[in-house]
């Protein structure tokens, strides 16, 4: 049964922000969202919220008030986390996402993106839990796209192959499970080095001193993090209710861009300049990363649950402006 409910929110937008009272519909469903002190953890507790959901958020490094501090290495404390709150669906958020650390620290990266993944999923199983789990572009290798669900897998690196191996424990231990694929994303940023995307703002400010090369050769999708959370709780909807909603899916923004167009995008959406940016048309050194990992969609597209991708170009500029120089009192006094 559902009542309705009123809470104070913050709104903002470029250049405003206000206080305002909504009225909520609490649809008595909840949500546990492993990582919810990270990028896609936070836009995925606020959607939630925002349609009436009881919320509970965990982190680990960053954990905080109302989002509760839980190691998903230890098995105990997670099977207490979930007796305590009984949640109806879970969204696995937590991973190590970056690539070079994996590299560097692949044991306790597995254990993360792995381990903790086929306990969770099989603690899900048990309980009868709508189990979620989000996953990467960078199972494939990135010479044959656009990839769809059943085409095969083939990660080029250690951060790739371990989200792999994570989806093959979510859906062994949980037959029942989603496994849902992203590309890179960005959105609203405690820093701009949280994301890749928008950690290319240090490179377009570094116009007035010193140029800089960026690749343009890989190509990206950069997908804002508010839209797959939209898809997320489309898919707890829909799933703990029809059990055929389970297995493989994909989405992804359309917009194909490499790092240096981003960049210039950036620079063009704040009127900055873009002269100091140099096209890298080289292969990159370092981890090898797919060269395009375009995702095919159509399947989320087909069950009605995909959203509209929000634009790069007008969405990149409410994600930045807050660091523009004179708004950095927003990050002290929000972030």
């Amino acid at each position: 049964m559902n009542r309705k409910d009123k809470e104070l929110r913050i709104h903002f937008s470029p250049g405003y922000v206000e206080l305002v009272e909504e009225e909520v519909c609490v649809s008595g469903r909840r949500v546990l969202v492993t990582g919810g002190t990270g990028l896609l953890g936070r836009a995925v507790c606020r959607e939630f919220q925002n349609h009436g959901w009881g919320v509970l958020g965990t982190g680990y490094r960053r954990a905080r008030p109302r989002l509760p501090r839980c190691d998903l290495l230890d098995e105990d404390a997670v099977r207490t986390l979930l007796q305590d709150y009984k949640p109806d669906v879970i969204v696995h958020c937590a991973a190590e996402r970056r690539p070079d650390v994996v590299e560097r620290h692949t044991e306790a990266a597995v254990n993360l993106n792995v381990h903790a993944t086929g306990m969770l999923a099989k603690e899900a199983a048990g309980r009868g839990v709508c189990f979620i789990y989000m996953s990467t572009d960078y199972v494939f290798d990135g010479r044959n796209p656009p990839y769809g669900e059943d085409d095969a897998p083939n990660p080029l690196n250690q951060y790739g192959r371990s989200k792999l191996e994570g989806e093959r424990e979510t859906l062994r231990h949980c037959p029942g499970a989603v496994v849902l694929r992203v590309p890179v994303l960005y959105g609203e940023v405690e820093c701009v080095s949280e994301s890749a995307v928008t950690a290319l703002w240090t490179r377009v400010q570094e116009g007035a001193t010193e140029s800089c090369t960026l690749d343009h050769c890989q190509q990206r999708f950069p997908t804002d993090t508010r839209d797959v959370a939209a898809v997320c709780r489309k898919l707890a909807q829909r799933g703990i209710q029809d059990p055929s909603i389970h297995g493989i899916f994909h989405f992804s923004a359309k917009e194909r861009m490499t790092k240096y167009e981003m960049a210039v995008a950036m620079a063009t959406a704040f009127n900055l300049p873009s002269d100091h940016l140099i096209p890298l048309t080289e292969e990159p050194t370092g981890v090898l990363r797919p060269q395009n990992s375009q995702l095919e969609c159509s399947r989320l597209e087909l069950l009605g649950l995909s959203v509209e991708p929000r634009p790069f170009l007008s969405n990149i500029t409410s994600c930045l402006w807050p660091f523009l120089p004179d708004k950095r009192w927003r990050q002290t006094v929000f972030h």
